[in-house]
C-alpha cells in the first residue's frame, strides 16, 4: 500500500529558484528543495520561517508540485500577513528556510484506475496539481475562484478542467457544486481541497452519490508543526494524542477520509 506520506523530513535553508505573481495576491515560488522534494507527495505541505527572529512559528503551505529529477519543489500561496508578505518580496537566488515535507497527503492507491473529481476551491487549487499528476486515472478537475483565475491551463495536460466563478466573469457561474450538478459531473472518487463550506458540500455530495471520498483540511493550519492546536477538528474517533474526539490537521492530516471528520 502506497504511504501517504513522505519520508525525509527536515529543516534547512534553500535557494527560491524563481517567483510570478499569479494573479493579485497570488504568487508562485520554486525552491531547491534537494531531497525535501523528492520525499513528497500530493497533499503535504513544508512549513516556512521568516527572517524574523522574534516570529517563532513558521507559516504552513501546501505544496502544489514538485520536480524530483531536479530536487525542486513549487508552493503557490496567497498573501495574508506578515510573513507571506515577505515571502512575495524574495527573488531568485535568496535563501528561505523551509521545513518539511509534513502531513499527511492524498493517498493515490484508492484513485488510480478509477474515474476521479479532483475539486479546488481557491486557494484550495494549487495542492490539487501534484495529484492531478500523479494520479493514473481517468480526471475531471473541477476549480472555484472568486473572480480572477490562475493554475487552470497548467490542469488541462492532466484532464478535462471545469471552472467555476462567484461573479459569473469565466466558466460557470456559482460554486464548485453548482458545475458539477450542472455539467453533470460523476465519478467513482472524490478529492477536495478549499473552505470549509465547500468541503462540507463536497462531503455531502460524496455521500449521497455513495463515493469515495477525501478531503484536505490544509485551510485551517496554523503553526502547522503541532504546538498550538489551532488547527483542531471533531473526528469520528478518540485521538491518541488528546484522548477526546478531536483531530490535528496538521498531524493527523491535512488529508482525512470524509467520513473521518465533522465539518
Amino acid at each position: 500500500m502506497e504511504s501517504r506520506a513522505g519520508s525525509g523530513r527536515e529543516k534547512r535553508a534553500v535557494r527560491v529558484a524563481a517567483q510570478e505573481r499569479l494573479a493579485a495576491g497570488i504568487y508562485s515560488m520554486w525552491i531547491e528543495a534537494g531531497d525535501m522534494a523528492r520525499a513528497a507527495g500530493p497533499g503535504q505541505f513544508v512549513s516556512l520561517y521568516t527572517k524574523d527572529s522574534s516570529r517563532l512559528l513558521p507559516r504552513p503551505i501546501s505544496i502544489c508540485e514538485t520536480d524530483k529529477d531536479k530536487g525542486m519543489l513549487r508552493i503557490v500561496y496567497r498573501v495574508v500577513g506578515f510573513g507571506t508578505e515577505e515571502f512575495s518580496r524574495y527573488k531568485e537566488g535568496d535563501q528561505v528556510t523551509v521545513f518539511g515535507p509534513l502531513g499527511n497527503g492524498f493517498p493515490l492507491e484508492g484513485g488510480n484506475g478509477k474515474k476521479a473529481l479532483l475539486v479546488g476551491g481557491g486557494i484550495g487549487i494549487p495542492p490539487m496539481l501534484q495529484l492531478a499528476k500523479d494520479l493514473r486515472c481517468e480526471k475531471q478537475m473541477v476549480l472555484g475562484y472568486r473572480d480572477e483565475l490562475f493554475l487552470n491551463e497548467e490542469f488541462a495536460e492532466y484532464g478535462d478542467v471545469y471552472t467555476a466563478t462567484e461573479d459569473g466573469s469565466a466558466g460557470t457561474k456559482g460554486n464548485v457544486l453548482d458545475l458539477i450538478k450542472q455539467q453533470g459531473l460523476k465519478g467513482d472518487v472524490i478529492y477536495a481541497c478549499g473552505p470549509t463550506p465547500m468541503l462540507r458540500a463536497v462531503k455531502a455530495f460524496a455521500m449521497e452519490h455513495a463515493m469515495e471520498c477525501w478531503l484536505s483540511l490544509e485551510e485551517r493550519m496554523a503553526c502547522g508543526v503541532g504546538a498550538c492546536l489551532g488547527c483542531v477538528c471533531r473526528s469520528r474517533e478518540t485521538d491518541s494524542h488528546s484522548h477526546v474526539k478531536n483531530k490535528r490537521i496538521c498531524k493527523d492530516g491535512p488529508v482525512f477520509a470524509a467520513e473521518e471528520v465533522e465539518l
